[in-house]
């Protein structure tokens, strides 16, 4: 189970080393700074150790993510707890286990083959990481299943469930392997939030000299430890520290005030949050996102919450937003009240027609159908930014098939191992979209997705794959459009939730598993990982995860009476399942309900459709300027897509979290790497990864030992947000609990 596919790789990677001009090293300053430019082709990688932690890893947290996501207070168990915890279990493997050599099927190999080392953790991260992003990361495919077993009552077979979750994830792995030379290859295409993972393995395996200052390895375990030890206060004793909302203190009967200085109910001015786990929670971590990327993100962010959504409020009352709170993700009645989905819905979960015109139409908060807005400028806006600016790259590579493509040290390092075939990946991308398309023909019911719907599906999903994949390679910010998923959808099947949800599966989620695995396709390639191995690790970690996921689920689901029925519950009860309920939420609204009666002829936003149009026209000047003025490289920097994310995801993001990434961000990525390049060359991503890790460690711990235990706390400090009146309607007449009347 040696790793080294070609014994003479060493000695080609020594003279690569030897003859490598400056022109071979990576044009990405930061690339240059923090990979290693050298390999060690005889590092064994598929041992018994990986196979024994990478399983391990894998399965406990998947079963850890999928279990606590059905809780009201859910929790996602990061990879890099793994990543650390595996570190000592290799080294004590690699101590006591013999080093006896065995036959087996021809090949000889040890239990120990030496020391634990770098490659094999790396691909023990590989298996965790599909252990996140199946079991918690984005478990959409278990909260399509959940939806239709525990709120719709449908009697879904246990074999119709795992094919679903296995078709999903096979899908986005055959996507990114036919994405492989357009994602992974070029060095543009440079993965930014991989550089932080790359500096922890360097620093957990490396051996610095002695020089002045801390080593890399002190520095990581100060800032972990400090991490650790300071999320205590925001975690549990001091939660008043997520949203530092000043304003709301000075004003405290003013609903206006409330409404600007709210930091979780309001626009957040003036607001600020001293939470990593707070700051990195929707853009991910700040240090590592490239300054280019902050700006456009604060341009936009700006934008939207200083200027556009305050106009839209006070001075037009754009669609009639003053009967509503000013930021919600709650739906509403015309008179301000909560919209409730039930009193619109035939036993059989279809829309009754007589129901809801007799109840009222549906209406949304003026931030939150802005943002809805926004995300269709947000899809076109992609497609034609990444046609525009990378266009002409991707027909190169294409017609190429990246022969004639420049090599950097990596690449040509990379090289020296043998390549997976396109075949492979083809095959499970046909297999995958075959049983899929069978499906909609045998268990048609519950599905709902007939196969021409299944097909617009994939066709979504290799349209936007890599144009998302492009942005978020060189920007580390990944456009959303599950928006645009549910809206095709829903225009196309009104009235049928499940394929409203199945849709967004196929369309939209095999996406972002797609993207997970091209990041870590290049994080090895940044390593210098066999691509088999690479595969290997992802397809086997893939097929697992996905069992064990719905396996963990539908035991929930079966054996804890009433799950996620709220009305059903005891008060007390920890299963309520606040994420799934989002998810049902969708699919009446954008399944049930359709976008046709929002958004088409008569509908209150129908006029948000324009941004559609208005997507696709705004990268045009910005390319034509970066034609006129070639000279002027910022031009090229200037990505409407990314502006966008400034207001992505909210929401349930609030502008708190934004600004205050954004201020962090700055610090770092700016101030820091202009004014102190060594520190930050030799700290800033160990940093990222540091604070990461000490976060989540201490929400594990607090999680298990208080907050599973009902041992909350309850004082002033406690109260996220004290600003009641940030909720409030403010049109004369509309008469809310709690909130006065105009």
């Amino acid at each position: 189970m040696a790793a080294n596919e070609h014994p003479q790789a060493a000695k080609a990677n020594q003279e690569n080393s030897m003859d490598d001009e400056p022109s071979d090293r990576c044009p990405i300053e930061e690339v240059a700074m923090v990979v290693p430019e050298t390999d060690d082709p005889s590092l064994p990688v598929m041992t018994f150790r990986v196979w024994v932690l990478g399983m391990v890893s894998c399965v406990l947290l998947v079963f850890l993510n999928t279990f606590f996501t059905f809780r009201t207070q859910p929790l996602t168990i990061s990879a890099i707890l793994m990543q650390i915890a595996v570190l000592p279990m290799g080294k004590f493997m690699a101590r006591t286990l013999p080093t006896k050599q065995y036959q087996l099927l021809g090949r000889r190999f040890s239990l120990n083959p030496g020391p634990f080392n770098i490659k094999e953790h790396v691909i023990i991260t590989i298996f965790s990481n599909c252990g996140v992003s199946i079991g918690g990361g984005d478990a959409y495919s278990i909260g399509a299943i959940t939806v239709m077993k525990a709120y719709y009552k449908q009697n879904l077979s246990f074999i119709c469930g795992l094919l679903i979750v296995l078709t999903m994830q096979i899908l986005g792995y055959g996507w990114a392997g036919m994405l492989r030379k357009y994602l992974v290859d070029p060095v543009e295409m440079w993965w930014p939030a991989n550089l932080a993972q790359v500096s922890l393995f360097r620093v957990l395996h490396e051996k610095e000299p002695n020089s002045k200052g801390f080593t890399r390895m002190r520095f990581f375990l100060l800032a972990m430890a400090a991490s650790f030890a300071y999320y205590v206060l925001p975690g549990y004793l001091f939660p008043i520290l997520t949203f530092f909302s000043w304003a709301c203190w000075a004003w405290p009967h003013n609903i206006t005030a409330q409404q600007v200085g709210s930091g979780h109910h309001g626009l957040g001015v003036g607001a600020f949050m001293l939470d990593w786990a707070g700051i990195s929670a929707y853009h991910g971590s700040p240090l590592v996102s490239p300054w280019h990327s902050i700006a456009n993100v604060g341009v936009g962010f700006i934008m939207f919450i200083y200027i556009i959504v305050p106009i839209c409020y006070w001075k037009f009352n754009t669609f009639d937003a003053r009967k509503f709170p000013i930021f919600s993700n709650q739906l509403f009645k015309s008179d301000g009240h909560v919209y409730d989905t039930t009193k619109i819905l035939t036993a059989d979960y279809d829309l009754n027609i007589p129901a809801y015109n007799s109840y009222g139409k549906l209406y949304l908060s003026p931030l939150f159908a802005l943002s809805i807005g926004l995300g269709f400028a947000r899809f076109t806006a992609t497609l034609t930014h990444v046609a525009l600016f990378h266009g002409r790259d991707i027909w190169r590579q294409s017609r190429a098939a990246m022969g004639n493509v420049k090599q950097d040290i990596h690449a040509k390092l990379m090289s020296s191992y043998k390549q997976v075939p396109q075949w492979w990946f083809l095959l499970l991308l046909v297999g995958s979209i075959a049983v899929s398309l069978m499906m909609s023909f045998i268990w048609k019911e519950e599905v709902q997705l007939p196969w021409w719907g299944m097909i617009l599906a994939f066709g979504l999903a290799w349209l936007v794959t890599l144009p998302i994949g492009v942005i978020q390679a060189t920007t580390n910010q990944q456009p959303g459009y599950k928006i645009i998923a549910q809206f095709v959808i829903g225009y196309v099947l009104p009235g049928k939730p499940n394929a409203n949800l199945l849709f967004k599966i196929y369309g939209r989620i095999s996406t972002i598993h797609a993207l997970a695995f091209l990041s870590d396709l290049k994080l090895g390639h940044y390593m210098k990982i066999p691509p088999r191995c690479m595969y290997t690790a992802q397809l086997v970690g893939t097929l697992v995860s996905g069992v064990v996921n719905l396996g963990v689920a539908w035991w929930m689901l079966g054996s804890i009476e009433n799950i996620c029925d709220v009305e059903a519950l005891n008060p007390d009860s920890p299963w309520t399942c606040p994420k799934y309920r989002v998810t049902f939420n969708a699919s009446v609204i954008w399944g049930l309900i359709g976008p046709e009666r929002l958004f088409g002829p008569g509908g209150l936003y129908r006029n948000l459709v324009w941004l559609f149009l208005i997507g696709a026209v705004l990268p045009v000047p910005i390319w034509a300027l970066s034609k006129i003025f070639p000279d002027k490289k910022w031009i090229r920097l200037i990505n409407i897509p990314v502006i966008s994310e400034g207001f992505a995801g909210m929401p349930p993001a609030t502008p708190t979290n934004v600004a205050s990434w954004l201020v962090t961000g700055t610090i770092f990525n700016y101030f820091a790497y202009m004014y102190h390049r060594r520190w930050w060359q030799k700290y800033n991503y160990v940093l990222s990864a540091a604070l990461d890790a000490g976060t989540a460690f201490m929400g594990v711990l607090l999680f298990f030992t208080l907050q599973n235990q009902n041992h909350n706390l309850k004082w002033w400090g406690t109260e996220i947000d004290h600003c009641p009146l940030a909720s409030c309607p403010t049109e004369p007449g509309i008469a809310v609990d709690g909130c006065p009347v105009f």
